[in-house]
């Protein structure tokens, strides 16, 4: 067995590349994975940028993986064996908290994540500690998919969350601000959810483009347009029933306020910066218009389930999100790539 491999280690905000380093020993209760897929996430890209208040720079990034299992750790008693080829969140619930005891685990006040608490997974192998064995969530890759499709459970499973939360159905006209990876998969679980019409926006024509595969009704560019009269348009004057803020942009949480019809629900999604943080949101219109305003984060594992029978069925057409594949060897391209805004989804491969 090989004592070294390759991996991404990040040592400081942009300043990053692929190293030799020793393999991880398998943990107790846990096991090794060899990886086949790891996908680049926004929040990586924000990690490779700026840093993270839960990662201590040198490390190892990568939080949306497939890979297949090479070795058991001593004191494991689970169902996984050797040579199974699984999707792994990332998520280590506590499993102690009120919300966790009440089987609300996308509310957990405790959670741990791989590539923040334990290295990630743009490497060769990954070690899977038993915390996140026994208190996470992955799933078999069904016979026959393509691992890198497989990698990309993990954000589909959030906004999952955020649809359910959101009561997203039959007949809703939906509105996404932001047409990043995130935005894209918005758009496939609200036609399957059964939405009437679906809009999205962007303020760059390049990223509409991108989101044209995933087939809305309606592409706008709103640094073109007035947003709010725009959509008031295109909904004959109603509004829209939903509206997803996918999009670090303070002022997209405005804009969902202003343009939602009575009684619509508006997912804050996207997070903000720290230091502007309180959009001028006029309340008025949430108490008069009876407006549900609806954060969410991350999911709970039975999230984590329907987003890989929905990227098996092919309802969620990952496919199409992944506008690039680069082996790891070739990370620091494809990143720089991705932080120039040159890509959708990346997914690299060891």
């Amino acid at each position: 067995m090989a004592e070294t491999m390759q991996a991404v280690v990040v040592r400081a905000p942009m300043e990053f590349g692929v190293e030799e380093v020793p393999v991880p020993e398998v943990p107790e209760g846990g096991f090794l994975l060899d990886i086949k897929a790891c996908g680049l996430c926004g929040s990586d890209l924000r990690t490779l940028r700026s840093g993270h208040r839960k990662v201590t720079f040198p490390w190892t990034i990568g939080h949306e993986i497939s890979g297949t299992i090479v070795e058991i750790g001593s004191g494991y008693r689970g169902d996984w064996q050797k040579g199974d080829v699984i999707s792994v969140g990332p998520l280590a619930y506590c499993g102690t908290c009120d919300f966790c005891l009440d089987g609300q685990y996308e509310l957990c006040e405790n959670y741990r994540e791989i590539a923040q608490a334990w290295p990630g997974g743009l490497a060769e192998q990954m070690a899977v500690p038993a915390e996140a064995v026994r208190l996470g969530t992955m799933q078999r890759v069904p016979e026959g998919l393509d691992p890198a499709i497989a990698a990309i459970a993990e954000p589909i499973s959030s906004c999952i969350n955020a649809q359910e939360k959101g009561q997203v159905g039959l007949g809703d006209t939906v509105v996404i601000i932001g047409t990043g990876p995130v935005g894209c998969i918005h758009i496939s679980l609200a036609r399957a959810h059964g939405a009437d019409k679906i809009f999205v926006v962007d303020i760059i024509d390049e990223r509409l483009q991108l989101a044209e595969a995933f087939e809305p009704d309606a592409l706008i560019n709103s640094a073109r347009v007035d947003l709010v009269q725009e959509v008031r348009r295109l909904t004959a004057g109603k509004g829209a029933d939903v509206i997803v803020t996918a999009t670090p942009a303070p002022v997209a949480q405005v804009q969902a306020v202003e343009m939602a019809r009575k009684g619509g629900r508006i997912l804050l999604f996207g997070g903000l910066p720290k230091d502007n943080s309180k959009p001028g949101v006029d309340m008025n219109i949430v108490h008069y218009n009876a407006l549900h305003l609806i954060g969410t984060t991350i999911f709970a594992p039975r999230h984590y389930r329907t987003a890989v029978k929905l990227i098996a069925s092919g309802r969620v057409p990952v496919d199409r999100l992944i506008t690039h594949r680069f082996p790891l060897s070739e990370f620091k391209q494809g990143a720089m790539m991705a932080l120039e805004g040159r890509v959708l989804k990346a997914v690299f491969l060891p």
